[in-house]
């Protein structure tokens, strides 16, 4: 650190921009392997893409519904795997303090999709993936004689985002994270083009020099790289707007419904309230079509489906809102899906990289790209220097969960 008036420089090797689970994932390997790193969060800790998030750990079954193997599915077949470790605290990042919600996924269908089921249970793509659910062992919400589709069990688990969040938190990186407010800072280009950020806080001017920036703020890595200048990578959102159903009904699920399409049919998750309700948050093939619906007209599509698939649940009492979300990916040919985690430098700024990593599954996948090209930097290796004193800037809270947030526990 070097003052001069009321100019202060301050120095570190990574700063993360952006406390999504990314950001915070990213956070746990570079201290770990002994960076000098901080994260700075404009909002709230785990917001907006990641709040939004199922929590489903999946090991791409759901991406070989074509009965096809796919770029897709075969990138993530190990992550459920490493992510448990993780759980263990035997992985990269220690996530013992994080709740499972469930440790398998359901795959139904139903009686009008039977033969579809068949063909892609046929398939080599989900050899040892899917096992049969016995009618004995199937969960409360199948028992009803009115089901007659198929049920399966995958190899995916559901996690409580909030407290894996919490959990990367607080393993000491709580006091290496700080809140940025963008209307008292701003990124500078340095004669080298490479950036830098200004902080003008209580009539002073500090800035920080990192030897690596590193983009984590989903949709927000836009905004910066315009503001930078850097025309490459660019970003695309590929949007859903998802229902939300509060009730007090026993049944926790977990399951992708078979369809017609590639994308499941439905896809229901299960979250808990304070009040010891339960939330259903729906996505699926009705999430992606429901971008061009209103709240009204996406909830009856809704109420329509699960009538359609279990006529036996009855939802009068429940509480019904939808949620629109823009998950931020790397731009690619004709929109297609990114089958990877998305690392890369920036084009014309040599100390920023930019990355999403596409899925929450692909988490550990996007630390692993990034801490890569952070090694490829011969000169850019962990130092012993202090965390900078940021300590002006506060910290950010824990972002409620949008059930949290819409229902008002």
């Amino acid at each position: 650190m070097e003052k001069s008036g009321n100019h202060t420089d301050l120095r570190c090797d990574v700063a993360i921009i952006g406390g999504g689970i990314a950001g915070l994932w990213l956070l746990n390997r570079l201290v770990k392997a002994g960076y000098n790193a901080v994260l700075l969060e404009q909002t709230a800790l785990g917001g907006d893409q990641t709040a939004a998030s199922q929590g489903m750990i999946h090991g791409g079954i759901k991406y070989t519904l074509s009965g096809n193997i796919t770029g897709a599915s075969e990138a993530i077949a190990d992550m459920p795997d490493h992510w448990r470790a993780c759980l263990a605290g035997e992985g990269d990042v220690d996530l013992r303090g994080a709740a499972i919600l469930s440790d398998h996924f359901y795959l139904w269908s139903s009686s009008s999709a039977l033969s579809r089921m068949t063909t892609f249970l046929a398939s080599k793509a989900t050899r040892g993936r899917v096992n049969k659910v016995a009618k004995k062992d199937r969960p409360a919400i199948f028992q009803h004689s009115a089901f007659k589709g198929g049920l399966y069990q995958l190899v995916d688990m559901v996690l409580d985002v909030p407290t894996v969040v919490k959990a990367l938190t607080d393993n000491c990186c709580a006091g290496r994270i700080f809140q940025i407010d963008w209307q008292q800072a701003r990124w500078l280009r340095n004669s080298d083009r490479s950036a830098a950020i200004n902080f003008e806080y209580d009539q002073q001017t500090r800035r920080l020099d990192a030897r690596q920036f590193v983009l984590t703020g989903g949709q927000g890595n836009e905004a910066m790289l315009n503001e930078l200048g850097i025309t490459a990578p660019q970003m695309q959102r590929r949007p859903l707007h998802q229902v939300m159903i509060k009730h007090h009904y026993p049944h926790r699920f977990y399951g992708h419904c078979l369809g017609a399409e590639t994308t499941p049919r439905l896809t229901i998750s299960s979250h808990p309230c304070a009040d010891g309700a339960q939330v259903w948050y729906l996505g699926g093939s009705l999430a992606e079509k429901g971008v061009n619906q209103s709240a009204e007209q996406l909830i009856g599509a809704a109420r329509q489906e699960l009538s359609t698939l279990m006529p036996w649940i009855d939802l009068g009492n429940a509480q019904w809102a939808t949620l629109r979300v823009d998950r931020a990916e790397p731009r690619q040919r004709n929109f297609a899906r990114p089958d990877k985690a998305f690392v890369s430098r920036a084009d014309n700024c040599p100390n920023v990289m930019v990355a999403w990593p596409t899925k929450l599954t692909l988490t550990p996948n996007l630390a692993d790209e990034a801490i890569a090209l952070i090694q490829e930097q011969s000169l850019l290796q962990p130092s012993a220097e202090p965390i900078p004193e940021l300590g002006f800037l506060g910290h950010p809270p824990l972002a409620p969960t949008p059930w949290h947030t819409v229902f008002g526990e």
